[in-house]
């Protein structure tokens, strides 16, 4: 599968505190990854730069075949990534459908209340985020990602906090995305559900990165079930 988006080598310091040493990140078209690690080990940290949200300290992103030593975000989502926040992502300014409707007429995609449908928030559109479950404002977040149609969905803890259906629908949006050819990359603790969802894991740990391959591949390496499944 081709690499639409690949991170290589970064490294980042926060004052005294060096989380990123020499992480990676490879995204292929057309599937979806896990990136796993525990609190503090550097997952939205590594998230961050691919999205062009913050600056490494050295490393390059390339995306889409453009090499950047420095990526910004507004330059990648012109190009098509999308960079889904650990925090919410609407304004409750607008309804649902106004803001679906901004998305749309910008980039000119496909229909409202199909990604709705997809999504399972048509009977949420005339309301604001802020009359919305968590789990719900996630779904419609999901919904404004169709629209966009991105060639890469970057989603940092879109599990956090919500209800196992709300749940199933994000892991159901995440293959839609892939199969219409998006490289998604997924960050989360929620571990038999991003086992069940991706395809591939990438384990961020002691300031780098390791790519374990496939579910049932990175559930056999020994390191990780010790270190982090804390598996005996």
């Amino acid at each position: 599968m081709r690499d639409v988006l690949v991170v290589d080598c970064v490294g980042k310091t926060y004052g005294d505190r060096r989380v990123l040493t020499a992480a990676s990140l490879r995204c292929a078209a057309g599937a979806v990854t896990a990136l796993l690690g525990r609190n503090g080990a550097g997952k939205s940290t590594l998230l961050k730069i691919a999205a062009g949200w913050i600056a490494p300290d050295y490393g390059l992103v390339h995306f889409r075949d453009t090499r950047f030593v420095r990526a910004r975000l507004h330059v990648l989502a012109q190009q098509g990534l999308f960079y889904l926040p650990d925090h919410d992502l609407l304004a409750d300014s607008f309804t649902i459908r106004q803001q679906l409707a901004l998305v749309q007429r910008r980039f000119g995609g496909g229909s409202i209340d199909d990604v709705a449908a997809t999504t399972g928030i048509s009977d949420r559109l005339d309301q604001r985020p802020r009359e919305l479950s968590g789990g719900e404002r996630r779904r419609a977040e999901l919904a404004a990602a169709l629209l966009r149609a991105p060639a890469c969905l970057l989603a940092d803890e879109p599990y956090r906090g919500i209800a196992p259906h709300d749940a199933e629908v994000l892991s159901h949006t995440f293959r839609h995305l892939a199969r219409t050819g998006c490289a998604v990359v997924v960050t989360g603790h929620e571990v038999p559900t991003l086992m069940d969802a991706v395809d591939r894991v990438v384990w961020c740990t002691a300031g780098t990165t390791y790519d374990l391959g496939t579910p049932a591949e990175a559930s056999g390496e020994w390191r990780f079930q010790r270190e982090y499944l804390g598996w005996a």
